[in-house]
């Protein structure tokens, strides 16, 4: 019984993995390639962090951090172990975003 268990969880984790590789790669195909980073987020699961060729950006959770390198790996693109300045620099950020950031810092 609980070898039964533990296949319909990895199962359940290969699934998983599978959506999101397969996110990444729509992710990147609209963007014209991408590159991405994982990091934990505690009890909650990882957060894959991605970055279009063209400087679009987004993200997805991942239930688990195993989870999420998988999906990296399935995705073919290429993962950075962190979110660094030359990593950074290359998200294009737009009105929106700037005026949501500055209405974080005044309180809006």
């Amino acid at each position: 019984m609980a070898d039964t268990q533990q296949v319909e969880v990895d199962q359940k984790a290969e699934r998983r993995a599978a959506r999101l590789a397969q996110q990444i790669g729509a992710f990147a195909k609209a963007h014209g390639g991408a590159e991405g980073q994982v990091a934990y987020i505690g009890e909650r699961g990882a957060r894959i962090v991605l970055v279009g060729a063209d400087g679009g950006w987004g993200d997805l959770v991942a239930p688990t951090y195993g989870i999420a390198e998988q999906a990296v790996a399935k995705s073919g693109i290429t993962v950075h172990e962190s979110f660094d300045g030359e990593f950074a620099a290359k998200v294009q950020t737009g009105p929106y975003e700037w005026k949501r950031m500055a209405g974080i810092q005044v309180g809006g």
